[in-house]
């Protein structure tokens, strides 16, 4: 059984469509928020929570409508396409708010586009699930991650070429940037990828492939309609271990941007670039990390990863300013987010039924999107009444009670059988 790597990358067209924006949404939206609006980080960090209040609520729902969806075009692309269009039209509003220092258009216009991106976020992310065996999932995801450490690389590069010094810098040209790359995606995925012909082509290919993984620690009985007690416990442990590393991870991203301008005494899009340090980083390590992963399971890389992330916050820490040598932490941040990005869904997945990967899906990013309601509003706080200096340690805390949860962990550790010679990992079906 080998992963099909060429249509796996048409499938990650839309997760690199949805990182594009979320880069943006992180980077350009604070210091709008900050510059154009004088907000303080505390009213920043509650906007900045926003969307991710709109997501607890409607991934789910998403997900599971997504589940039970039956068009000519399949379940999960109808979403997309109308998702991306909505998105697309409502995100171009925020540039001319932000031009008219219109705050009552800006945060209205940003509450519709995120509506319109959680239109779309749970079935963009189901259909590689849907349309990949279980046993080469952790190897599909890291082809999903890379696409979307792609997308999040090519947003990094808009910002640090197009925006200008200055208080009040134009970033109309990133969000048109950002808009035809999200139109080109889901282009170029509705030409390549016929989801419902597949999923029944894939059906029909791999009868057996959901019982193909040998998982430790886990029986039959999880494709039942209830989760036994052993498996619902290591469900309770992954979501939580979800919600703390987002909390940590989800601090550094939204804030960096001023704490690069405030503590680092960056000017323009310069703070874009150690970001893109960890992002290049990241993708050069997604296919050996999903290779790896195969070989000593999901839950050891996850660990492995979520060290090095510890050791990163706790040393770019100590810089008082910017300097080069910071990039190397920032590297081994993109490395430690990627052996945990490329691991943790198929690990929520491995634990669902094939009739609910869309539900399953949608519980993974309630707890992801809980985490980044959490995170912006008390970081915000401590940012506003403490001290720019908390944002690491604040990371390093959550990290460590990541680590902490995730060991508890005993069950969706799939490793399928390993490859008779390396180069079989990279082979690639027509």
């Amino acid at each position: 059984m080998k992963l099909n790597y060429k249509r796996t990358f048409f499938i990650g067209l839309a997760f690199l469509s949805i990182s594009a924006f979320w880069q943006m949404y992180d980077n350009l939206v604070p210091l709008i928020l900050k510059n154009t609006f004088g907000l303080s980080d505390s009213v920043i960090g509650v906007i900045m929570a926003m969307d991710n209040v709109l997501a607890v609520f409607l991934l789910p729902i998403i997900g599971t409508m997504s589940d039970k969806v039956d068009t000519r075009w399949g379940k999960r692309t109808p979403f997309l396409v109308c998702g991306t269009i909505a998105a697309v039209c409502l995100m171009m509003l925020l540039p001319y708010a932000d031009y008219a220092q219109k705050l009552g258009l800006f945060v209205v216009s940003l509450a519709l586009t995120l509506i319109a991106m959680a239109m779309y976020r749970s079935p963009a992310v189901a259909l590689m699930p849907d349309l990949t065996p279980k046993p080469l999932r952790s190897s599909a995801n890291a082809v999903i991650n890379l696409m979307g450490a792609v997308g999040g690389v090519y947003t990094l590069i808009l910002i640090s070429v197009l925006v200008g010094e200055g208080e009040r810098p134009s970033y109309l040209p990133v969000f048109l940037g950002v808009a035809a790359i999200m139109i080109a995606a889901v282009v170029v995925l509705l030409l390549t990828i016929r989801e419902k012909k597949l999923a029944a082509q894939i059906a029909e290919e791999y009868p057996d492939a959901e019982e193909a993984v040998t998982t430790e620690n886990i029986s039959k009985e999880t494709v039942s309609e209830a989760l036994p007690k052993a498996v619902k416990k290591s469900l309770t442990f992954l979501l939580l271990s979800i919600f703390l590393w987002f909390t940590a991870y989800n601090a550094v991203t939204t804030a960096f941007s001023r704490y690069a301008v405030i503590v680092w005494k960056m000017e323009g899009g310069g703070f874009a670039n150690c970001l893109m340090v960890a992002t290049v980083a990241a993708i050069i390590s997604y296919i050996p990390i999903g290779v790896v992963s195969s070989r000593i399971g999901r839950k050891k890389t996850i660990l492995a990863g979520l060290v090095m992330m510890l050791i990163s916050y706790s040393s770019v820490f100590f810089y008082p300013t910017y300097h080069v040598t910071a990039n190397f932490f920032f590297a081994l941040i993109g490395v430690g987010w990627a052996s945990v990005g490329v691991n943790s869904l198929p690990m929520v997945v491995e634990m669902s039924r094939k009739s609910d990967i869309g539900k399953y899906t949608g519980l993974y990013y309630t707890f992801s999107m809980a985490a980044q309601i959490f995170t912006p509003i008390i970081s915000g706080l401590l940012l506003d009444h403490v001290s720019y200096s908390t944002l690491f340690p604040y990371a390093m805390f959550f990290t460590v009670c990541a680590i902490g949860t995730m060991s508890m962990v005993k069950h969706g550790d799939s490793k399928p059988a390993p490859k008779k010679k390396m180069l079989e990992n990279f082979d690639v079906e027509d």
